[in-house]
């Protein structure tokens, strides 16, 4: 789960971490006043949640109450790489004299958090990233043991050289530490982490995202949750307990079991298809899951062939078919259907599919190979 800048400050100011003051608008003219409120020279930052939005255009100065209006006007209902600009925070301009990078992720392969830091942060971070990576410092922090202080200070002194710099570099990566393990995050970054007058080190930017698997421990982050990061699909298939994550393909896919639904996308590929998207009716034998996961799944326009891939364990086949044949019953289905009933009461489900008029496939590579072609 993304939040936004200005939901990623409110966070870094709840754990102590210096932050500008912001102003959140929706409506260009009220830039005025907040501009005004911040002696007017100021910066409008779009919000959305893909990154870029600098070199897009998202990000101007305006060096007066009424300039902030129009760069605000400017923002507003922008497509940055197809997200619609909505918010825009206006924020102190400040003087900045050096920007710095500090970010936290999560490393699968190591099993630990990493904290990359560099003394070069800014728009070009990812192209230093790609071009000379050597400039980011890694370090490793073993979630059971925490933050081995000497060693960072070590890492720290080689970026931020001073020790009035480096003081307040270790209390911000501490506390971005903290926030990282309390709310289940995968990311944390600040970007510029700039120094600004009276050598403080600030906070211009803020991105951080959550674990999704542990929004329900944290009540307050799941609030935080942005509607234009679900489509309508998706948030419809949760409400039905279905997996559901939109593709860009043409071949509608329902599965259960989340192994089995990437096998198949796979397979699709393999035969030279392109799937539509991830669905997963999990191990329930609801037949009404299977006739809502082909309502959402006709809704995308693109969708040429419907490809049905049930390995029935717990899942038993018949009720499968039930719900396909309600589909077929309660929607107009314009597009062929390919069916792979395989396990738990096969037969059953067969028989009834049949009865209907439906083919039904046993081999899983014949039933890939029939839908691409359709």
């Amino acid at each position: 789960m993304k939040i936004h800048e200005y939901q990623g400050r409110e966070l870094f100011a709840r754990y102590g971490i210096p932050v500008q003051e912001q102003a959140v608008i929706t409506r260009a003219d009220d830039a005025k006043a907040a501009a005004e409120r911040m002696g007017g020279f100021v910066v409008v930052k779009a919000q959305v949640l893909v990154g870029g939005r600098g070199k897009a255009g998202g990000v101007k100065l305006a060096k007066t109450p009424e300039e902030a209006v129009a760069r605000a006007r400017d923002i507003l209902g922008m497509d940055i790489k197809g997200e619609l600009v909505e918010k825009v925070i206006i924020t102190p301009a400040a003087e900045i004299r050096k920007e710095y990078y500090v970010g936290l992720i999560m490393d699968r392969t190591s099993k630990k958090i990493v904290l990359m830091v560099t003394k070069e942060g800014g728009v070009e971070i990812e192209e230093l990233a790609v071009t000379d990576p050597e400039k980011i410092l890694k370090f490793p922090i073993d979630i059971r043991s925490g933050i081995d202080e000497d060693a960072l200070v070590a890492v720290l002194t080689d970026v931020f050289e001073k020790p009035g710099l480096i003081a307040q570099a270790k209390d911000t990566v501490t506390k971005l530490y903290n926030l990282f393990v309390e709310k289940d995050c995968t990311l944390v970054e600040i970007n510029p982490y700039s120094l600004i007058e009276d050598d403080q080190l600030v906070a211009l930017d803020a991105k951080v995202n959550f674990d999704d698997n542990a929004l329900m421990k944290h009540d307050d982050i799941d609030a935080m949750k942005n509607a234009e990061e679900y489509s309508r699909d998706e948030v419809d298939a949760k409400s039905f307990g279905l997996s559901f994550v939109s593709m860009d393909g043409e071949i509608g896919c329902i599965v259960n079991g989340a192994g089995l639904a990437m096998a198949t996308m796979d397979i699709i590929k393999l035969y030279g298809g392109n799937p539509a998207n991830f669905l997963d009716v999990g191990g329930s034998s609801n037949p009404d899951k299977v006739l809502q996961a082909i309502r959402i799944i006709l809704r995308n326009p693109k969708i040429k062939s419907i490809l049905i891939n049930i390995f029935g364990g717990i899942t038993r086949c018949d009720d499968i078919a039930r719900g396909i044949i309600m589909a077929t019953e309660q929607i107009d289905i314009r597009v062929p259907m390919i069916i792979r009933l395989v396990g738990t009461n096969q037969d059953e489900g067969r028989g009834l599919l049949e009865e209907k008029g439906f083919a039904v496939a046993d081999d899983l590579s014949d039933a890939v190979q029939k839908v691409v072609a359709l």
